[in-house]
């Protein structure tokens, strides 16, 4: 066992561990200085308003010495929580909570140990240390993780990984991997469970049996296991799994026979030792419910008002260019197959709709959908609109008829309905968006496939911290024109 643990820690995929826990060190160090510079603003801001102690008549810490204990015990609870763990940096959600619960747990010791003890430290300097602190602290995460997304989408700090399972786990596995390559899995081989088959054409080298796991890893450089669907009949062979692997530093992940399911909606409870989950039923009715619906109409009105002066602009551009019509109504299809008007900015000649019939042999959609990159149809102006998404801002209307969102799925054509098999009927269960998870992740570049797996999982998932994080990136992927022609 002792050299199976040595090969396994000189292999090259523990290397990519090695440089992650250096990276981590490294944030640390970050952490430091952004918690240090949060108390010095604190004290500075304390100072600037006169009031440097709570009773400046009687003994009193000054901020400056009370400093460096509110900092170590901020980094060190952050460690606690798993603020440094491999397994959560850059996570996202999962980082950005643990940073977030450190920073209350250290206010509270903060709180009870001056008044334990006696300390006359300033409330205000502590509440503004806090308060500062804490969005500094995830503003610094944020900015770390664009960049580790960053290298690994070039092929750097990737783990490396051997998956196990059966034909199709592996399949849709490695499919998750691939398209979502920021997460930093690359999968490098291949085991089955004993008398198991792969197909040959998904390309991955099959490297032994479950039995086998621990050599495999050791030949292919790997530092994770995936179990995905297939892997195992019993929970026995699993366990034998996890087996094999004591004692290396190799990570052991289980994939679950549960996909597209938002962890919110998902809790663990143990009973007699089985991990049971249990996983709520699906969002479609909330997303559709009285809140969203308030919340909609409230910031469309409001985005209306303020982008007034620029909707006039807009609609004088395209008016001027060729003297047809400012607007452009389409019938789409909204909640539950009932069609509407959607209302748009025209970006296209006046006799579009008549010209697509000789062009859907030049189509460049998926699936259902029709596509041109250079879209002889499209106007100079219209060009212009579409590139940063004004033309749709009109819908904003439609959004305040009740006839659509400010998020939900893409508004399909009835053409496109028609052609729906059963499961993606499911998109039409709450109002078509404006924006969605679709805009967000690569509109047109997206394949139908693709785009039918975020609208599904939206009308699931729904939350409306959802929509709140679709928005905002939203605003990230308009200006970039990403995807849009």
């Amino acid at each position: 066992m002792p050299d199976d643990r040595a090969e396994l820690l000189e292999a090259p995929a523990s290397r990519t561990v090695v440089r992650l826990r250096a990276l981590i060190a490294a944030v640390a160090v970050l952490d430091l200085l952004t918690l240090g510079v949060s108390l010095l603003l604190a004290a500075e801001m304390r100072v600037a308003i006169d009031i440097w102690f709570v009773d400046p008549g009687g003994p009193a810490t000054p901020f400056l010495s009370a400093g460096p204990w509110i900092v170590l015990t901020w980094l060190a609870i952050l460690a606690a929580e798993g603020g440094y763990a491999v397994r959560l940096f850059g996570t996202g959600p999962a980082e950005f909570r643990a940073v977030s619960l450190a920073s209350v747990i250290t206010a509270g010791l903060v709180g009870m140990f001056c008044y334990l003890v006696g300390v006359p430290l300033s409330r205000g300097f502590v509440l503004l240390a806090f308060a500062l602190g804490t969005p500094l602290l995830l503003l610094e995460r944020y900015a770390v993780r664009k960049v580790l997304h960053a290298l690994r989408m070039r092929g750097h700090l990737l783990h490396r990984v051997i998956v196990v399972g059966g034909p199709s786990g592996i399949a849709e596995v490695t499919a998750v991997l691939e398209r979502e390559r920021y997460v930093g899995y690359q999968v490098v081989g291949v085991c089955l469970p004993p008398g198991g088959l792969v197909e040959e054409s998904l390309g991955l080298p099959v490297l032994g049996t479950t039995a086998e796991i621990r050599a495999a890893c050791r030949e292919a450089g790997a530092d994770t296991v995936l179990v995905a669907r297939g892997a195992y009949d019993s929970a026995g062979q699993l366990r034998r799994i996890a087996w094999h692997l004591e004692g290396s530093d190799i990570d052991l992940v289980v994939v679950p026979s549960l996909t597209d399911v938002a962890g919110p909606r998902i809790s663990m409870r143990p009973v007699a030792g089985l991990p049971l989950l249990h996983v709520e039923q699906p969002q479609a009715s909330e997303a559709g419910g009285l809140p969203k619906r308030v919340f909609d109409v409230t910031v469309a009105a409001v985005l209306l008002v303020l982008l007034s002066p620029l909707l006039l602009v807009v609609a004088v551009l395209v008016k001027r260019h060729d003297g047809g019509p400012v607007f452009f109504h389409q019938a789409r299809v909204g909640r539950h197959g009932e069609p509407f008007r959607m209302l748009k900015f025209r970006s296209m000649v006046v006799d579009a709709e008549s010209r697509l019939a000789h062009l859907h042999e030049h189509n460049e959609g998926a699936g259902v959908l029709f596509k041109m990159r250079q879209d002889p149809r499209v106007t100079p102006v219209g060009a212009l609109l579409r590139r940063y998404s004004l033309d749709e801002l009109p819908q904003l209307v439609n959004v305040l008829r009740g006839e659509m969102s400010l998020v939900g799925p893409r508004p399909p054509l009835q053409r496109e309905v028609d052609a729906y098999e059963i499961d993606v009927r499911r998109r039409l269960l709450v109002r078509p968006g404006v924006t969605g998870l679709w805009q967000v992740s690569g509109r047109s570049e997206l394949t139908w496939e693709e785009s039918v797996r975020l609208d599904l999982y939206y009308v699931d998932n729904w939350s409306m911290t959802s929509d709140f994080v679709i928005m905002a990136k939203t605003v990230r992927a308009v200006l970039g024109s990403s995807g849009a022609y």
